[in-house]
C-alpha cells in the first residue's frame, strides 16, 4: 500500500470522529495546565522577589514543589505549586487546600486565541484570578504568560495532516462589566500517527474568505 493510500484511509477513518466541541475539552485541559503551572511559578517569582534562574543574595529561596490533584469542569489536573524555603508562600490562583477550581474553560480558550491585545490579556488574566491582587503580581504573570502564549501560537507543526478540520465556536466572556458571546476560530488537525491536534485559535470580527486565508497561509509558515 503507498503512503498516499494510507493517508486516504486514515482520514476516511478519522473524518467522521472530528467533533470541535468534544475534541476542544482535551485541549482546553491541556492550556488549562500550561496556564496554572506558569501562573504559580510567577507567583512565586513575585513572593521571592526575583526570576526562578536568578542567582539572588536573599534568605528565602525555592524548595521544589507539592504536587497535588485537583477536579475541574474539564477533568483532573496535576497541580505542581512551587515551595519556599520558609513556608510562607501562599498561592493565589490555586490555593494550598482547593481541591477544585471551576469557571476557567472558556476564559483560558479566550486567553490563547491570537488575536488580543495586550491590554486586553491584562484583563483576561484578572478575572481568572477572580480576586484582587498586588499590580507587581499581574505584571510578573502577564510577562511570563505572554511567552508561553506567544510560543504555542507559534511552535512549528508537522508537514503533512491528513485531516484539517476548521471551525468556530462560541466562548462567554465578561467585557466592560457584561457577559458577551465572543466567536473563537479553530483549526483542528489529524497528524500521519492518527493523533488530533488543536493547530491554533483566532479572534476575528467576521469570518470570510480573507480571513481563513490568512490563517491558511499562517498554518503554512509554521510548516503544513
Amino acid at each position: 500500500m503507498t503512503k498516499q493510500t494510507d493517508i486516504k484511509k486514515l482520514a476516511e477513518q478519522m473524518a467522521g470522529s472530528m467533533n470541535s466541541f468534544d475534541d476542544i475539552k482535551d485541549f482546553q485541559k491541556q492550556l488549562m495546565q500550561s496556564f496554572i503551572d506558569t501562573a504559580l511559578e510567577a507567583e512565586m517569582e513575585d513572593h521571592l522577589g526575583y526570576p526562578k534562574h536568578e542567582k539572588a543574595d536573599k534568605p528565602n529561596k525555592r524548595n521544589g514543589h507539592t504536587k497535588k490533584t485537583v477536579r475541574s469542569d474539564t477533568g483532573e489536573l496535576e497541580i505542581s505549586t512551587p515551595r519556599d524555603r520558609h513556608g510562607d508562600f501562599e498561592p493565589v490562583l490555586v490555593s494550598k487546600h482547593q481541591t477544585r477550581i471551576s469557571g476557567l474553560d472558556d476564559k483560558i480558550i479566550f486567553l490563547y486565541a491570537k488575536g488580543q491585545t495586550t491590554t486586553e490579556i491584562v484583563e483576561s488574566i484578572k478575572e481568572l484570578y477572580d480576586v484582587d491582587i498586588s499590580s507587581s503580581l499581574v505584571s510578573r504573570v502577564t510577562d511570563n504568560i505572554l511567552e508561553d502564549i506567544t510560543a504555542w501560537q507559534n511552535r512549528p507543526l508537522s508537514s503533512v495532516y491528513p485531516i484539517v478540520y476548521l471551525d468556530c465556536i462560541v466562548v462567554k466572556i465578561r467585557q466592560d462589566k457584561q457577559i458577551i458571546n465572543k466567536a473563537i476560530y479553530l483549526a483542528l488537525g489529524v497528524n500521519l500517527n492518527g493523533k488530533k491536534e488543536l493547530l491554533g485559535m483566532w479572534l476575528s470580527e467576521n469570518e470570510g474568505a480573507k480571513f481563513w486565508l490568512g490563517v491558511l497561509t499562517e498554518l503554512q509558515n509554521r510548516g503544513v
